[in-house]
């Protein structure tokens, strides 16, 4: 038996869930739509602006609201998942779902439009982190829960490309408001579903209070980040409101460790960030997702911006990436087994790494097969395969009574690190574009852009050579059980 078996009693003997496949099936159903519904608002700005008449700063807030809110609040349901029932504050999380679809899809002006989007951040904090928490405690820890998140992380991946295509086309044939109505069957479906598919645990020896003050410091600071993040690149890093507002941050994350040092029962559980191999998973998992938005922010304003593309051909043109991501994610499973975390979670970020390298040839006269194509499909490999390693990583020997406030972490590790990738990368588009006049410096701005990329994967490949390193094939870190 591994440290890791040993560490988690209470799911060695539960005998399977006969349902868990028809569960993994739902549970990635939810995943897929939470990405689903960003990707194709994203798409929708535009229209959405022009047709309720909104300013630039409130078309803005259609997508900052919706990520304040979900960043800030995932580590707060993560938790509130383990007090009070992941199956039951799933259930809820659907629920607003469903509910903020409508709101949103009814909305005739744009302060309802806004506070339904924020409305909405908060259904995806409850539906992300207690999504992945059941699927870790329904598939036990080894190659059966490896094949679980290859699902997990392979129809993420579809959801990003499929939410380009069918947002392009409902806008074009329904109008923006269909980009709302399309979750509400699926939402319903899934809350019908859910008290039939998905088995109900919490932690039945943890404390049935919150940790009040530890709860609205962390929130506050990491809403706070992500809000420092979303806004830098247009106020200037080195601006007196970005640095005032970092200080902030710091501040509050220095008294949200004090809190939670002295609490009796933490929203943090210190033991969590005790193993290297669980701080290294959410540390790659946030330095993946600078990878992926950032990519996605370069290429999104150079194929529409500068080659003219259409949304639905500029989803078309991208979706050899999603396609390799699941074919990477499956493979990645497989040598999870086989090799270990380390020499997985190096080959995920090495692939990412060398694939932005291969886009810097992006011109306009550079050729689709020859030079966009080999790119994408390197850098979707390493995307599928790396939320495979990184997710089992982050969730190595977390106990059961850890499963949500885990899952929490490593889902807002991945929202803070996209926040920040599109705004570094977009810092660094502007910045280089800004130097030389015309054409040739927007594509100075894409190439540095893609260059920041390439050099975020190799930190990444570093990082997990040094925090993985336990991580071996049959010496897999335990979480230490401390109360």
């Amino acid at each position: 038996m591994t440290l890791a078996e040993s560490a988690r009693p209470d799911t060695a003997t539960r005998p399977a869930d006969p349902r868990r496949l028809a569960a993994l099936i739902l549970l990635c159903a939810a995943n897929f739509m939470v990405i689903l519904d960003s990707q194709t608002v994203i798409m929708g700005v535009p229209v959405i602006t022009a047709n309720l008449g909104l300013s630039s700063v409130e078309a803005q807030w259609i997508l900052s609201g919706n990520l304040l809110t979900f960043g800030g609040l995932l580590l707060l349901g993560g938790r509130a998942a383990d007090l009070l029932g992941r199956r039951k504050l799933f259930m809820i999380g659907t629920a607003l779902f469903l509910l903020v679809s409508l709101l949103s899809a009814l909305a005739t002006a744009g302060p309802l439009l806004l506070a339904a989007r924020a409305l909405h951040g908060i259904s995806a904090a409850l539906m992300a982190p207690t999504a992945l928490a059941i699927l870790t405690e329904t598939f036990p820890e080894g190659r059966e829960r490896n094949r679980a998140f290859a699902a997990w992380s392979g129809i993420a991946a579809l959801g990003a490309t499929i939410g380009l295509l069918l947002g392009g086309a409902l806008l074009d044939w329904f109008g923006w408001q269909s980009l709302f109505y399309v979750n509400v069957p699926v939402a319903a479906l899934m809350l019908a579903l859910s008290p039939v598919l998905l088995r109900e645990s919490r932690d039945p020896s943890a404390h049935r209070t919150f940790d009040v003050t530890g709860a609205v410091l962390t929130t506050a600071a990491l809403g706070l980040l992500v809000y420092v993040l979303v806004e830098a690149p247009t106020w200037g890093w080195t601006s007196a409101r970005t640095l005032g507002l970092a200080a902030v941050f710091l501040v509050l994350t220095a008294a949200t460790v004090v809190v939670e040092r002295r609490s009796a029962a933490p929203l943090l559980p210190a033991r969590l960030f005790r193993s290297a191999t669980v701080v290294g998973g959410n540390v790659l998992t946030a330095l993946m997702a600078m990878l992926a938005y950032g990519l996605s922010v370069v290429l999104s304003q150079y194929a529409l911006g500068v080659l003219g593309y259409t949304p639905i051909v500029f989803g078309l043109s991208q979706s050899a990436m999603p396609i390799a991501a699941v074919i990477g994610a499956y493979a990645g499973q497989a040598a999870l087994a086989r090799r270990g975390l380390r020499p997985v979670a190096v080959t995920a970020l090495l692939l990412m790494a060398v694939g932005s390298f291969l886009l810097t040839g992006l011109s306009p006269d550079a050729g689709y097969l020859t030079t966009v194509l080999p790119g994408l499909v390197v850098f979707g490999l390493g995307l599928g395969i790396g939320p495979v390693v990184l997710a089992s990583a982050a969730l190595n020997g977390v106990t059961s009574s850890d499963a949500g406030i885990a899952s929490g972490i490593n889902v807002a590790a991945f929202q803070v690190g996209g926040a920040l990738g599109v705004a570094v990368v977009s810092t660094i588009i502007a910045v280089n574009s800004a130097a030389t006049p015309g054409p040739a410096g927007a594509l100075d701005g894409f190439h540095a852009g893609m260059y920041a990329c390439g050099g975020i994967g190799a930190v990444g490949v570093l990082v997990a050579f040094s925090l993985l390193k336990n991580a071996r094939r049959g010496k897999l870190a335990a979480v230490p059980r401390v109360h």
